[in-house]
Protein backbone atom coordinates (compact mmCIF):
# COMPACT_ATOMS: atom_id res chain seq x y z
CA UNK A 1 0.00 0.00 0.00
CA UNK A 2 1.02 3.60 -0.34
CA UNK A 3 -0.24 6.91 1.07
CA UNK A 4 0.84 10.24 -0.40
CA UNK A 5 0.61 13.58 1.38
CA UNK A 6 -2.02 14.66 -1.14
CA UNK A 7 -4.36 11.91 0.03
CA UNK A 8 -4.04 12.61 3.76
CA UNK A 9 -7.43 14.30 3.91
CA UNK A 10 -9.88 12.83 6.35
CA UNK A 11 -12.83 11.10 4.78
CA UNK A 12 -15.93 10.85 6.95
CA UNK A 13 -18.18 7.87 6.25
CA UNK A 14 -21.75 7.65 7.54
CA UNK A 15 -24.04 4.69 7.17
CA UNK A 16 -27.38 3.72 8.73
CA UNK A 17 -28.03 0.12 9.75
CA UNK A 18 -30.76 -0.15 7.11
CA UNK A 19 -28.48 1.07 4.33
CA UNK A 20 -25.72 -1.32 5.40
CA UNK A 21 -28.17 -4.25 5.25
CA UNK A 22 -29.13 -3.22 1.71
CA UNK A 23 -25.47 -2.92 0.74
CA UNK A 24 -24.51 -6.35 2.00
CA UNK A 25 -27.57 -7.98 0.48
CA UNK A 26 -27.06 -6.26 -2.89
CA UNK A 27 -30.74 -5.30 -2.94
CA UNK A 28 -30.54 -1.69 -4.12
CA UNK A 29 -32.62 -1.24 -7.26
CA UNK A 30 -32.50 1.35 -10.03
CA UNK A 31 -33.50 4.85 -8.96
CA UNK A 32 -36.33 6.12 -11.08
CA UNK A 33 -35.20 9.75 -10.79
CA UNK A 34 -31.47 9.06 -11.27
CA UNK A 35 -30.04 10.59 -14.46
CA UNK A 36 -29.06 8.42 -17.40
CA UNK A 37 -25.51 9.00 -18.60
CA UNK A 38 -25.30 8.38 -22.35
CA UNK A 39 -21.73 7.68 -23.45
CA UNK A 40 -20.88 7.70 -27.16
CA UNK A 41 -17.71 6.17 -28.58
CA UNK A 42 -16.48 8.62 -31.21
CA UNK A 43 -15.61 6.74 -34.43
CA UNK A 44 -12.60 9.03 -34.82
CA UNK A 45 -10.96 7.58 -31.71
CA UNK A 46 -11.69 3.90 -32.32
CA UNK A 47 -12.48 2.20 -35.61
CA UNK A 48 -13.20 -1.33 -34.34
CA UNK A 49 -15.83 -2.65 -31.91
CA UNK A 50 -14.95 -2.33 -28.23
CA UNK A 51 -15.36 -4.94 -25.53
CA UNK A 52 -14.45 -3.74 -22.05
CA UNK A 53 -15.46 -1.39 -19.26
CA UNK A 54 -16.85 2.13 -19.66
CA UNK A 55 -16.88 4.62 -16.79
CA UNK A 56 -18.56 7.86 -15.79
CA UNK A 57 -16.52 9.64 -13.14
CA UNK A 58 -17.53 12.68 -11.12
CA UNK A 59 -15.37 15.14 -9.19
CA UNK A 60 -15.55 18.52 -7.52
CA UNK A 61 -11.77 18.78 -7.41
CA UNK A 62 -9.56 20.88 -9.69
CA UNK A 63 -8.31 17.97 -11.80
CA UNK A 64 -10.22 16.08 -14.46
CA UNK A 65 -12.38 13.33 -12.93
CA UNK A 66 -10.40 10.69 -14.87
CA UNK A 67 -7.59 11.07 -12.31
CA UNK A 68 -9.84 9.43 -9.71
CA UNK A 69 -11.12 7.60 -7.82
CA UNK A 70 -9.10 8.58 -4.77
CA UNK A 71 -8.65 6.25 -1.82
CA UNK A 72 -9.72 8.88 0.69
CA UNK A 73 -12.73 11.01 -0.14
CA UNK A 74 -13.85 8.83 -3.06
CA UNK A 75 -16.36 10.67 -5.22
CA UNK A 76 -19.26 9.05 -7.12
CA UNK A 77 -18.65 7.04 -10.27
CA UNK A 78 -20.26 4.35 -12.42
CA UNK A 79 -19.01 1.54 -14.62
CA UNK A 80 -20.48 -0.87 -17.14
CA UNK A 81 -18.99 -3.80 -19.07
CA UNK A 82 -19.94 -3.67 -22.74
CA UNK A 83 -19.45 -6.24 -25.46
CA UNK A 84 -18.65 -5.63 -29.15
CA UNK A 85 -19.77 -2.01 -29.01
CA UNK A 86 -19.45 -0.59 -32.52
CA UNK A 87 -17.88 2.84 -33.18
CA UNK A 88 -20.45 5.60 -32.86
CA UNK A 89 -22.60 3.49 -30.54
CA UNK A 90 -24.07 5.06 -27.41
CA UNK A 91 -24.29 3.07 -24.17
CA UNK A 92 -26.34 4.11 -21.17
CA UNK A 93 -25.30 4.04 -17.52
CA UNK A 94 -27.90 4.66 -14.83
CA UNK A 95 -27.39 3.99 -11.12
CA UNK A 96 -29.10 0.74 -10.15
CA UNK A 97 -29.75 -0.42 -13.72
CA UNK A 98 -28.88 -3.97 -14.75
CA UNK A 99 -25.14 -4.43 -15.22
CA UNK A 100 -24.26 -0.96 -13.96
CA UNK A 101 -21.94 -0.81 -10.96
CA UNK A 102 -21.99 2.33 -8.87
CA UNK A 103 -20.06 3.92 -6.06
CA UNK A 104 -21.60 4.57 -3.64
CA UNK A 105 -23.86 1.58 -4.01
CA UNK A 106 -26.89 3.73 -3.28
CA UNK A 107 -27.18 6.99 -5.22
CA UNK A 108 -30.23 8.18 -3.32
CA UNK A 109 -28.24 10.95 -1.66
CA UNK A 110 -26.05 11.86 -4.64
CA UNK A 111 -26.74 15.32 -6.04
CA UNK A 112 -24.67 15.74 -9.20
CA UNK A 113 -24.99 19.52 -9.34
CA UNK A 114 -21.61 21.26 -9.44
CA UNK A 115 -19.84 17.98 -10.17
CA UNK A 116 -17.48 17.82 -13.13
CA UNK A 117 -18.34 14.72 -15.16
CA UNK A 118 -16.18 12.74 -17.59
CA UNK A 119 -16.46 9.46 -19.49
CA UNK A 120 -13.58 6.99 -19.72
CA UNK A 121 -13.12 3.68 -21.54
CA UNK A 122 -10.62 0.99 -20.71
CA UNK A 123 -9.34 0.40 -24.25
CA UNK A 124 -5.97 -0.95 -23.07
CA UNK A 125 -6.56 -4.18 -21.10
CA UNK A 126 -2.91 -4.34 -20.01
CA UNK A 127 -2.91 -0.96 -18.26
CA UNK A 128 -3.54 -1.00 -14.53
CA UNK A 129 -4.61 2.64 -14.30
CA UNK A 130 -7.96 3.47 -15.85
CA UNK A 131 -8.24 7.23 -16.32
CA UNK A 132 -4.56 7.94 -16.94
CA UNK A 133 -3.46 4.65 -18.49
CA UNK A 134 -1.82 4.89 -21.89
CA UNK A 135 -4.14 3.86 -24.70
CA UNK A 136 -7.35 4.24 -22.73
CA UNK A 137 -10.06 6.62 -23.96
CA UNK A 138 -11.58 9.70 -22.38
CA UNK A 139 -13.73 12.65 -23.32
CA UNK A 140 -14.46 16.28 -22.49
CA UNK A 141 -15.50 17.33 -19.00
CA UNK A 142 -19.09 18.45 -18.48
CA UNK A 143 -20.34 20.41 -15.47
CA UNK A 144 -23.97 20.39 -14.34
CA UNK A 145 -24.85 23.70 -12.66
CA UNK A 146 -28.61 23.38 -12.35
CA UNK A 147 -30.93 20.51 -11.57
CA UNK A 148 -29.77 17.34 -13.28
CA UNK A 149 -31.50 16.61 -16.58
CA UNK A 150 -33.03 13.21 -17.21
CA UNK A 151 -30.21 12.34 -19.63
CA UNK A 152 -26.63 13.58 -19.77
CA UNK A 153 -24.67 13.12 -22.99
CA UNK A 154 -20.96 12.36 -22.79
CA UNK A 155 -18.43 11.20 -25.36
CA UNK A 156 -15.10 9.44 -25.58
CA UNK A 157 -13.17 11.23 -28.29
CA UNK A 158 -9.45 10.84 -27.54
CA UNK A 159 -6.89 8.38 -26.27
CA UNK A 160 -4.44 8.93 -23.45
CA UNK A 161 -0.82 9.10 -24.65
CA UNK A 162 2.05 7.02 -23.34
CA UNK A 163 3.99 8.77 -20.60
CA UNK A 164 7.46 9.50 -21.86
CA UNK A 165 10.52 8.80 -19.73
CA UNK A 166 12.84 11.75 -20.25
CA UNK A 167 16.37 10.85 -19.24
CA UNK A 168 18.64 13.33 -17.48
CA UNK A 169 22.42 13.33 -17.04
CA UNK A 170 21.88 11.46 -13.77
CA UNK A 171 18.76 9.34 -14.33
CA UNK A 172 18.69 6.70 -17.07
CA UNK A 173 16.01 4.30 -18.28
CA UNK A 174 16.52 0.54 -18.17
CA UNK A 175 14.05 -1.30 -20.42
CA UNK A 176 14.36 -5.04 -20.87
CA UNK A 177 12.16 -7.38 -22.86
CA UNK A 178 11.41 -10.35 -20.61
CA UNK A 179 11.40 -13.64 -22.46
CA UNK A 180 10.04 -15.37 -19.37
CA UNK A 181 7.04 -13.06 -19.03
CA UNK A 182 6.48 -12.79 -22.78
CA UNK A 183 6.25 -16.58 -22.99
CA UNK A 184 3.89 -16.72 -20.02
CA UNK A 185 1.49 -14.02 -21.31
CA UNK A 186 1.92 -14.80 -25.02
CA UNK A 187 2.69 -11.16 -25.83
CA UNK A 188 5.69 -8.87 -25.55
CA UNK A 189 6.28 -7.87 -21.92
CA UNK A 190 8.96 -5.41 -20.84
CA UNK A 191 10.54 -4.78 -17.45
CA UNK A 192 11.31 -1.17 -16.58
CA UNK A 193 13.53 0.53 -14.04
CA UNK A 194 15.24 3.86 -13.60
CA UNK A 195 18.92 4.08 -12.68
CA UNK A 196 20.24 7.07 -10.74
CA UNK A 197 23.98 7.51 -11.20
CA UNK A 198 26.43 8.63 -8.50
CA UNK A 199 28.20 11.98 -8.83
CA UNK A 200 31.54 10.45 -9.81
CA UNK A 201 30.11 8.10 -12.43
CA UNK A 202 31.08 10.12 -15.51
CA UNK A 203 34.41 11.42 -14.19
CA UNK A 204 35.73 8.04 -13.00
CA UNK A 205 35.00 5.58 -15.83
CA UNK A 206 37.17 2.90 -14.28
CA UNK A 207 35.13 2.79 -11.07
CA UNK A 208 32.41 0.24 -10.19
CA UNK A 209 29.66 0.77 -7.63
CA UNK A 210 27.39 -1.16 -5.23
CA UNK A 211 23.67 -1.01 -5.94
CA UNK A 212 20.50 -0.26 -4.00
CA UNK A 213 17.44 -1.87 -5.61
CA UNK A 214 14.28 -0.09 -4.49
CA UNK A 215 10.67 -1.13 -5.08
CA UNK A 216 8.04 1.62 -4.69
CA UNK A 217 4.68 1.12 -3.04
CA UNK A 218 1.34 0.74 -4.77
CA UNK A 219 0.95 3.34 -7.51
CA UNK A 220 4.67 4.08 -7.66
CA UNK A 221 6.72 3.51 -10.81
CA UNK A 222 10.23 4.02 -12.15
CA UNK A 223 9.09 7.49 -13.26
CA UNK A 224 9.20 8.58 -9.62
CA UNK A 225 12.98 8.85 -9.85
CA UNK A 226 12.54 11.87 -12.11
CA UNK A 227 11.00 13.82 -9.22
CA UNK A 228 14.46 14.21 -7.69
CA UNK A 229 17.15 16.31 -9.29
CA UNK A 230 20.83 15.51 -9.37
CA UNK A 231 22.94 12.41 -8.84
CA UNK A 232 22.84 9.70 -6.21
CA UNK A 233 24.49 11.33 -3.20
CA UNK A 234 27.32 9.58 -1.36
CA UNK A 235 26.65 8.26 2.16
CA UNK A 236 28.29 11.05 4.25
CA UNK A 237 29.95 9.01 7.03
CA UNK A 238 31.56 6.40 4.77
CA UNK A 239 31.77 8.14 1.41
CA UNK A 240 30.24 5.11 -0.32
CA UNK A 241 28.40 5.96 -3.53
CA UNK A 242 25.60 3.76 -4.84
CA UNK A 243 23.85 3.13 -8.10
CA UNK A 244 20.14 3.39 -7.23
CA UNK A 245 17.72 1.28 -9.25
CA UNK A 246 14.00 2.03 -8.91
CA UNK A 247 12.04 -0.96 -10.24
CA UNK A 248 8.62 -0.46 -11.82
CA UNK A 249 6.29 -2.91 -9.99
CA UNK A 250 3.25 -2.20 -12.18
CA UNK A 251 1.44 -4.97 -14.02
CA UNK A 252 -2.08 -5.23 -15.48
CA UNK A 253 -3.47 -6.67 -12.24
CA UNK A 254 -1.86 -4.06 -9.99
CA UNK A 255 1.44 -4.35 -8.08
CA UNK A 256 3.29 -7.61 -8.78
CA UNK A 257 5.23 -7.43 -5.46
CA UNK A 258 8.25 -9.02 -7.20
CA UNK A 259 6.79 -12.50 -6.76
CA UNK A 260 6.28 -15.40 -9.14
CA UNK A 261 2.56 -16.14 -9.27
CA UNK A 262 -0.08 -18.11 -11.11
CA UNK A 263 -1.66 -14.95 -12.52
CA UNK A 264 1.19 -12.47 -13.05
CA UNK A 265 3.74 -15.04 -14.15
CA UNK A 266 7.41 -15.56 -13.21
CA UNK A 267 8.06 -11.96 -12.16
CA UNK A 268 10.65 -12.78 -9.50
CA UNK A 269 12.66 -14.93 -11.90
CA UNK A 270 12.41 -12.29 -14.61
CA UNK A 271 13.81 -9.60 -12.30
CA UNK A 272 16.67 -11.77 -11.08
CA UNK A 273 17.49 -13.59 -14.33
CA UNK A 274 16.78 -10.86 -16.88
CA UNK A 275 16.58 -7.34 -15.43
CA UNK A 276 19.54 -7.50 -13.03
CA UNK A 277 21.92 -9.15 -15.55
CA UNK A 278 20.93 -6.52 -18.14
CA UNK A 279 21.59 -3.80 -15.56
CA UNK A 280 25.03 -5.26 -14.78
CA UNK A 281 25.89 -5.28 -18.49
CA UNK A 282 24.78 -1.71 -19.11
CA UNK A 283 26.02 0.00 -15.95
CA UNK A 284 29.22 -0.24 -13.93
CA UNK A 285 27.84 -2.15 -10.98
CA UNK A 286 29.74 -4.49 -8.72
CA UNK A 287 28.05 -7.72 -9.86
CA UNK A 288 28.25 -9.50 -6.53
CA UNK A 289 25.54 -10.39 -3.97
CA UNK A 290 27.40 -8.53 -1.23
CA UNK A 291 27.11 -5.34 -3.27
CA UNK A 292 23.36 -5.61 -3.89
CA UNK A 293 20.91 -4.23 -1.34
CA UNK A 294 17.12 -4.17 -1.28
CA UNK A 295 14.66 -1.66 0.11
CA UNK A 296 11.08 -0.57 -0.39
CA UNK A 297 8.11 0.95 1.37
CA UNK A 298 4.59 -0.44 1.83
CA UNK A 299 3.91 -2.89 -1.03
CA UNK A 300 7.54 -2.25 -1.94
CA UNK A 301 8.48 -3.18 1.62
CA UNK A 302 6.79 -6.56 1.21
CA UNK A 303 8.39 -6.95 -2.24
CA UNK A 304 11.91 -6.30 -1.03
CA UNK A 305 11.48 -8.79 1.83
CA UNK A 306 10.15 -11.40 -0.55
CA UNK A 307 13.06 -10.98 -2.94
CA UNK A 308 15.54 -11.38 -0.08
CA UNK A 309 14.00 -14.50 1.48
CA UNK A 310 13.34 -16.22 -1.86
CA UNK A 311 16.87 -15.53 -3.13
CA UNK A 312 18.91 -15.29 0.11
CA UNK A 313 22.26 -15.85 -1.62
CA UNK A 314 21.74 -13.17 -4.27
CA UNK A 315 21.45 -10.04 -2.10
CA UNK A 316 23.45 -8.58 0.75
CA UNK A 317 20.51 -7.46 2.86
CA UNK A 318 17.05 -5.90 2.92
CA UNK A 319 15.80 -2.78 4.67
CA UNK A 320 12.01 -3.02 4.45
CA UNK A 321 9.79 -0.17 5.69
CA UNK A 322 6.06 -0.42 6.53
CA UNK A 323 5.62 -3.68 4.57
CA UNK A 324 2.21 -4.98 3.58
CA UNK A 325 1.01 -7.88 5.78
CA UNK A 326 3.94 -10.21 6.53
CA UNK A 327 1.80 -12.54 8.64
CA UNK A 328 -1.62 -13.42 7.25
CA UNK A 329 -3.01 -14.09 10.69
CA UNK A 330 -3.17 -10.28 10.82
CA UNK A 331 -4.12 -9.11 7.34
CA UNK A 332 -4.95 -5.57 8.43
CA UNK A 333 -6.42 -7.04 11.63
CA UNK A 334 -8.11 -9.95 9.81
CA UNK A 335 -7.04 -13.56 10.34
CA UNK A 336 -7.68 -14.95 6.86
CA UNK A 337 -7.20 -18.52 8.14
CA UNK A 338 -9.78 -18.36 10.96
CA UNK A 339 -13.00 -20.25 10.13
CA UNK A 340 -15.95 -17.92 9.64
CA UNK A 341 -13.82 -14.77 9.39
CA UNK A 342 -15.32 -11.89 7.41
CA UNK A 343 -13.48 -9.07 5.67
CA UNK A 344 -16.18 -6.48 6.35
CA UNK A 345 -17.29 -7.11 9.94
CA UNK A 346 -15.58 -8.60 12.99
CA UNK A 347 -16.86 -11.39 15.23
CA UNK A 348 -19.08 -8.90 17.10
CA UNK A 349 -20.59 -7.62 13.84
CA UNK A 350 -18.73 -4.33 13.95
CA UNK A 351 -17.69 -2.75 10.67
CA UNK A 352 -13.98 -3.17 9.93
CA UNK A 353 -11.79 -0.15 9.14
CA UNK A 354 -9.00 -0.47 6.56
CA UNK A 355 -7.30 2.85 7.30
CA UNK A 356 -7.02 5.37 10.12
CA UNK A 357 -5.92 8.98 10.40
CA UNK A 358 -4.91 10.51 13.72
CA UNK A 359 -5.84 7.24 15.40
CA UNK A 360 -9.46 7.21 14.18
CA UNK A 361 -10.99 5.07 11.39
CA UNK A 362 -10.99 7.01 8.12
CA UNK A 363 -11.82 4.31 5.57
CA UNK A 364 -13.90 1.14 5.80
CA UNK A 365 -13.18 -2.25 4.26
CA UNK A 366 -16.58 -2.72 2.65
CA UNK A 367 -16.48 0.74 1.05
CA UNK A 368 -12.93 0.39 -0.19
CA UNK A 369 -13.43 -3.11 -1.59
CA UNK A 370 -16.59 -2.03 -3.38
CA UNK A 371 -14.86 1.03 -4.84
CA UNK A 372 -12.20 -1.27 -6.28
CA UNK A 373 -14.88 -3.64 -7.58
CA UNK A 374 -16.57 -0.81 -9.50
CA UNK A 375 -13.19 0.36 -10.79
CA UNK A 376 -12.17 -3.13 -11.95
CA UNK A 377 -8.91 -5.05 -11.82
CA UNK A 378 -5.64 -3.35 -10.94
CA UNK A 379 -6.52 -2.08 -7.47
CA UNK A 380 -4.58 -2.55 -4.25
CA UNK A 381 -6.68 -5.29 -2.69
CA UNK A 382 -7.11 -7.27 -5.90
CA UNK A 383 -3.32 -7.06 -6.34
CA UNK A 384 -3.02 -9.41 -3.37
CA UNK A 385 -5.40 -11.89 -4.98
CA UNK A 386 -3.55 -11.61 -8.28
CA UNK A 387 -0.36 -12.77 -6.54
CA UNK A 388 -1.52 -14.99 -3.68
CA UNK A 389 -4.50 -16.75 -5.29
CA UNK A 390 -4.59 -19.50 -7.87
CA UNK A 391 -5.86 -18.80 -11.37
CA UNK A 392 -9.52 -19.74 -11.56
CA UNK A 393 -11.32 -21.68 -14.26
CA UNK A 394 -12.34 -18.36 -15.84
CA UNK A 395 -8.68 -17.35 -16.20
CA UNK A 396 -8.91 -14.77 -13.41
CA UNK A 397 -7.49 -14.81 -9.88
CA UNK A 398 -9.68 -16.63 -7.39
CA UNK A 399 -11.31 -14.15 -5.02
CA UNK A 400 -10.51 -14.46 -1.33
CA UNK A 401 -13.80 -12.91 -0.27
CA UNK A 402 -17.28 -12.25 -1.62
CA UNK A 403 -17.42 -8.60 -2.66
CA UNK A 404 -20.99 -8.14 -1.47
CA UNK A 405 -20.94 -10.03 1.84
CA UNK A 406 -17.27 -10.03 2.84
CA UNK A 407 -17.36 -13.80 3.45
CA UNK A 408 -13.88 -15.40 3.11
CA UNK A 409 -13.43 -18.54 1.02
CA UNK A 410 -11.31 -20.88 3.22
CA UNK A 411 -10.09 -22.87 0.20
CA UNK A 412 -8.62 -19.73 -1.34
CA UNK A 413 -7.17 -18.66 2.02
CA UNK A 414 -5.31 -21.96 2.18
CA UNK A 415 -3.51 -21.19 -1.10
CA UNK A 416 -2.33 -17.86 0.33
CA UNK A 417 -0.02 -19.71 2.73
CA UNK A 418 2.55 -19.92 -0.08
CA UNK A 419 3.08 -16.17 0.32
CA UNK A 420 2.81 -15.83 4.09
CA UNK A 421 6.30 -14.48 4.86
CA UNK A 422 6.17 -15.52 8.51
CA UNK A 423 5.06 -19.01 7.58
CA UNK A 424 7.62 -19.38 4.77
CA UNK A 425 10.41 -18.41 7.17
CA UNK A 426 9.23 -20.78 9.91
CA UNK A 427 8.82 -23.74 7.56
CA UNK A 428 12.21 -23.22 5.89
CA UNK A 429 14.28 -21.81 8.75
CA UNK A 430 16.87 -24.62 8.93
CA UNK A 431 17.87 -23.69 5.36
CA UNK A 432 17.05 -19.99 5.30
CA UNK A 433 18.27 -19.05 8.78
CA UNK A 434 22.04 -19.25 8.12
CA UNK A 435 21.68 -17.58 4.72
CA UNK A 436 19.71 -14.65 6.14
CA UNK A 437 22.01 -13.94 9.06
CA UNK A 438 22.59 -10.19 9.29
CA UNK A 439 20.36 -9.48 6.29
CA UNK A 440 16.86 -8.77 7.63
CA UNK A 441 15.90 -5.23 8.70
CA UNK A 442 12.23 -4.26 9.06
CA UNK A 443 10.79 -0.96 10.26
CA UNK A 444 7.15 -0.19 11.06
CA UNK A 445 5.15 2.55 12.76
CA UNK A 446 3.03 1.59 15.77
CA UNK A 447 0.15 3.63 14.35
CA UNK A 448 0.44 2.51 10.74
CA UNK A 449 -2.26 4.14 8.65
CA UNK A 450 -3.32 0.82 7.11
CA UNK A 451 -3.09 -1.31 10.29
CA UNK A 452 0.04 -3.11 9.07
CA UNK A 453 1.81 -2.97 12.45
CA UNK A 454 0.03 -6.02 13.86
CA UNK A 455 1.45 -8.40 11.26
CA UNK A 456 4.95 -6.99 11.73
CA UNK A 457 4.68 -7.50 15.49
CA UNK A 458 3.76 -11.16 14.90
CA UNK A 459 6.72 -11.61 12.57
CA UNK A 460 9.02 -10.03 15.14
CA UNK A 461 7.86 -12.57 17.74
CA UNK A 462 8.30 -15.45 15.31
CA UNK A 463 11.83 -14.42 14.32
CA UNK A 464 12.78 -14.08 17.99
CA UNK A 465 11.57 -17.63 18.68
CA UNK A 466 13.60 -18.86 15.71
CA UNK A 467 16.74 -17.26 17.16
CA UNK A 468 17.13 -14.87 14.22
CA UNK A 469 19.34 -11.79 14.47
CA UNK A 470 16.82 -9.87 12.34
CA UNK A 471 16.29 -6.21 13.23
CA UNK A 472 12.53 -5.63 13.52
CA UNK A 473 11.62 -2.24 14.97
CA UNK A 474 8.17 -0.80 15.61
CA UNK A 475 8.52 2.96 16.01
CA UNK A 476 6.13 4.42 18.57
CA UNK A 477 3.60 6.92 17.25
CA UNK A 478 4.68 6.73 13.61
CA UNK A 479 2.21 6.05 10.81
CA UNK A 480 2.63 4.94 7.19
CA UNK A 481 4.10 8.26 6.09
CA UNK A 482 5.74 9.71 9.19
CA UNK A 483 7.81 6.55 9.71
CA UNK A 484 10.22 7.69 7.01
CA UNK A 485 12.03 10.42 8.90
CA UNK A 486 15.28 11.91 7.61
CA UNK A 487 17.06 10.10 10.42
CA UNK A 488 15.71 6.67 9.41
CA UNK A 489 16.44 7.25 5.72
CA UNK A 490 20.01 8.28 6.56
CA UNK A 491 20.43 5.33 8.93
CA UNK A 492 19.34 2.80 6.30
CA UNK A 493 21.79 4.17 3.76
CA UNK A 494 24.61 4.23 6.34
CA UNK A 495 23.97 0.62 7.36
CA UNK A 496 24.04 -0.47 3.73
CA UNK A 497 27.32 1.36 3.18
CA UNK A 498 28.90 -0.12 6.28
CA UNK A 499 27.78 -3.62 5.32
CA UNK A 500 29.23 -3.18 1.85
CA UNK A 501 32.59 -2.00 3.24
CA UNK A 502 32.74 -4.97 5.60
CA UNK A 503 32.26 -7.31 2.67
CA UNK A 504 35.21 -5.77 0.83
Amino acid sequence: MNLSRRTRKRRTATSTVFALILILAGCITALADAPVFRVTLDPAVRSEPFTGRVYVLLSRGPRDPRFGPAWFGTEPFLSLDINECAPGTTCELQPGADGVLSYPRSWEDVDIRDYRIQAVARFNPYERKVGVGAGNGCGPVLTIRTAAPAAIDLSIDRTIPQREFIETPWVKLLRVRSQLLSDFHQRDVYLHASVRLPASYSSQPERYYPTIFEIPGFGGTHHDALEKNGPSVAEPTTGVEFLRVLIDPSCPLGHHVCADSDNNGPVNRALREELIPAFDREFRSVPEPAARFLTGHSSGGWSSLWMQITAPDEFGGVWSTAPDPVDLRDFQRIDVYRPGENMYVDAQGRRRPIARLDGRPALWYDDFAWMEHVNGYGGQLHSFEAVFSRRGADGRPELLWNRRTGEIDPAVAETWKRYDIRLVLEQNWPTLGPKLAGKLHIFMGSQDTFYLDGATALLKESLARLGSDAVVEIHTGKDHSTLMTQQLVARIKREMAEKYLRSR
